[in-house]
């Protein structure tokens, strides 16, 4: 039984507007990630820290998870979702919880792994799902208004 609200329309949402959002969402996280990374500056008198240091990379993918599970525990959109009107539920088309968008966030890293080959998952997919949507729990819907 499909218990959607009003504003999503039935459809799941495709590939080409899911990769849309990605590509904004890319540019909005690179930003996030200059700000973290300048923070960091006062405590390194002003050196470059190494991409091979596992603590920054551990320090940046926890902003990143920050970026993507908090908007989605906290209205389902990131900003790039809102300007490709696309919203993201549980499978049960409830709110996503915290358990889901970490799943869901961790999952989608290891489809970008594989030469997103998990994104790719949702063309094959009936119902649209990518690999990291059908094992986190979790759905992309098309939005019918801008949310707020």
């Amino acid at each position: 039984m499909d218990h959607t609200p009003e504003n999503i329309s039935p459809q799941p949402c495709g590939l080409i507007r899911r990769l849309a959002a990605i590509f904004y969402d890319t540019l909005l996280l690179f930003a996030v990630l200059f700000s973290a990374t300048a923070m960091l500056m006062p405590f390194t008198g002003g050196t470059a820290i190494s991409s091979e240091n596992i603590l920054y990379f551990v320090y940046l993918t926890a902003w990143s998870y920050l970026y993507f599970a908090w908007q989605w525990i906290h209205g389902g959109q990131t900003l790039g979702m809102r300007a490709w009107k696309v919203r993201l539920f549980a499978m049960n088309a409830g709110p996503v919880s915290w358990p889901v968008a970490s799943k869901r966030f961790f999952l989608a890293m290891v489809s970008w792994l594989l030469a997103g080959a998990g994104f790719f998952w949702a063309i094959f997919n009936g119902d649209k799902l990518g690999f990291h949507d059908l094992y986190s729990g979790s759905r992309l819907y098309k939005v019918k208004e801008t949310l707020t």
